[in-house]
């Protein structure tokens, strides 16, 4: 600091001003020269902005000595941080705190608990992810919300994080893995978790339908539960049932949900997928659009990539995965079940396992296969591709990630379009070094949020620049019911990203992954710098964000 802009800040200090921040100052950090993109949508704009501790505290032409530190953007855009509507990084945030692949793409907000959330727990719960918490020696000494988002204060973030509470993990507290319904007192005990978890903090409740056990509940079960979020205030959001040839009934039996509980709906990670069923998108945004107009609060979001990912043992008929691993692994190894398996799957068209990669294993020994598409598992085992399938999953105990290429780009942008959806990364927080580097993970972990600023603003014009910046900080935001955060704005937190939009770009690939993107030049938590020119600062500023429902202990 110069000595008169030293001399200056001190007599403010002394004088008592900086306890009482004005907009005249002082300033912890001001960036001067930037092209500001506040997030609501409005026309870019040029001005100065003033933080001090954690809040922006003015925005205009300020006086750069009343600033210890001063960051001249040089003309490039600073926007609200980028609000991820659906993370995976509820156990990650605790192995590696510093969410490296989120905090490079100017992710500063990251929602998880998709369908299965991390509290509450109970041995039934903890023995079925025994394996995953081995692996990186992660201790669970919570019970319930209160106890998780006690540990994850403890052990301090990068990045703020919220959390739903999920319909599976009620299910799996009270019922296990069975597939049937819960007796009413079972229902009602349920009901229960999700009351706790709202007035614990949990901001709604939420079901991924493709999963097991989700996939046993029935909508009259989902809406019970949806009720019990929105006696708090809480939204409900789903991985719907069927993504394929059944998504039409999937997208309005999400608006049966918000209409039988009279509760908001976010449709995670819209898409139309499998190739029978490419070209129905425009079907499901009007479908969604028509629920609209008639008055229920449905929304969406998106990863900017036409390859999902999820489980191997995805495509496997439910009642195999039923009653949890265990029970699956020796089901699978049974040569009777796998006659049934292949007699269902015969008619299946989708079944394509060219478009199958292998993203992540948990056997050591199948460790070469990570990165290879499942035609070179077919082709060196020598058997038919189903029966390699079933091996392949009982030599790595059912853990087998795969990345399958399954969406067209002319439905990925007609659902980007659409005023009403927001963005996510549908990915855990990883890094390219550490306990986190593991594997071929989608490449949306570490590009998302820069793909979408690169391919589909800047190269495609899908979206303008405003719109788009919209979409990742004050429409989530909104949503989710965010308060003072998601738009640049005086009084709120000063969760700010820097980047050039003329260069910024994600690097990561399907080949490889673990590669951070870049363009990014300053990421702001709570108005301390976390990533600073391609770096980690060693800040870890990020607060857990509680819902509506909240009721401090």
């Amino acid at each position: 600091m110069k000595p008169l802009i030293a001399t200056l800040f001190f007599l403010l200090v002394i004088s008592g001003i900086s306890c009482q921040p004005s907009g005249e100052g002082p300033y912890d950090i001001l960036i001067q020269n930037a092209r500001i993109v506040d997030g609501t949508g409005n026309p870019w704009y040029q001005a100065d902005i003033g933080i001090y501790h954690d809040k922006i505290v003015s925005i205009g032409k300020l006086d750069v000595r009343l600033a210890k530190r001063v960051v001249d953007a040089g003309g490039k855009v600073v926007s609200p941080g980028f609000i991820d509507m659906l993370g995976q990084s509820e156990h990650a945030i605790l192995v590696d705190n510093r969410a490296m692949s989120k905090i490079s793409q100017g992710i500063t907000t990251e929602i998880n608990g998709e369908g299965e959330s991390p509290a509450p727990v109970n041995d039934k719960i903890l023995k079925e992810m025994k394996s995953y918490f081995d692996e990186y020696k992660l201790t669970v000494d919570w019970t319930d919300f209160n106890g998780y988002f006690a540990r994850v204060e403890k052990n301090r973030s990068a990045i703020n994080l919220g959390s739903y509470v999920g319909a599976a993990t009620a299910r799996e507290f009270v019922i296990g893995f069975d597939n049937r319904e819960p007796t009413t007192e079972e229902l009602s005990q349920m009901k229960q978790i999700v009351r706790t978890a709202m007035q614990q903090g949990a901001m709604g409740v939420s079901s991924a339908l493709e999963y097991m056990p989700a996939m046993f509940a029935k909508t009259p079960e989902l809406i019970e539960l949806a009720k019990a979020s929105a006696e708090f205030g809480g939204i409900y959001a789903s991985h719907i049932r069927n993504e394929q040839e059944k998504v039409i009934e999937s997208v309005l039996e999400a608006a049966d949900i918000a209409r039988g509980a009279k509760i908001p709906v976010e449709i995670w990670h819209l898409k139309v997928a499998q190739k029978p069923n490419w070209g129905k998108m425009p079907e499901v945004v009007r479908i969604i659009q028509q629920q609209r107009n008639e008055g229920l609060d449905i929304t969406a979001d998106q990863y900017p990539y036409i390859a999902s990912s999820n489980d191997l043992k995805a495509w496997l008929p439910g009642w195999v995965l039923e009653g949890g691993t265990e029970k699956f692994m020796q089901r699978l190894q049974d040569p009777m079940v796998r006659k049934q398996i292949k007699k269902e799957l015969a008619s299946a068209k989708w079944l394509d396992f060219q478009l199958v990669l292998i993203s992540s294993v948990s056997n050591p020994e199948l460790k070469k296969w990570e990165g290879k598409r499942f035609t070179e598992v077919i082709a060196a085992s020598k058997k038919e591709p189903l029966e390699a399938m079933f091996d392949f999953l009982v030599a790595d105990s059912g853990k087998t990630g795969r990345v399958t290429f399954g969406m067209t780009e002319e439905d990925l942008r007609m659902g980007m379009a659409q005023t009403w959806t927001s963005f996510c990364t549908d990915a855990t927080a990883r890094a390219t070094e550490g306990p986190l580097s593991q594997g071929k993970p989608h490449p949306r972990t570490f590009g998302s949020f820069p793909r979408i600023l690169a391919k589909y603003v800047r190269e495609d014009k899908i979206l303008t620049l405003e719109d788009a910046i919209r979409k990742m900080t004050s429409l989530p935001a909104q949503r989710m019911g965010i308060k003072d955060r998601g738009i640049l704005k005086t009084g709120f937190y000063a969760d700010l990203v820097v980047f050039d939009p003329a260069t910024i770009t994600d690097k990561a690939t399907f080949e490889n992954p673990h590669q951070y993107s870049e363009g990014i030049s300053l990421v702001l938590v709570n108005g301390m710098p976390v990533w600073e020119n391609g770096k980690f600062t060693g800040n870890l500023p990020g607060r857990v964000l509680r819902g509506p429902g909240y009721v401090r202990q």
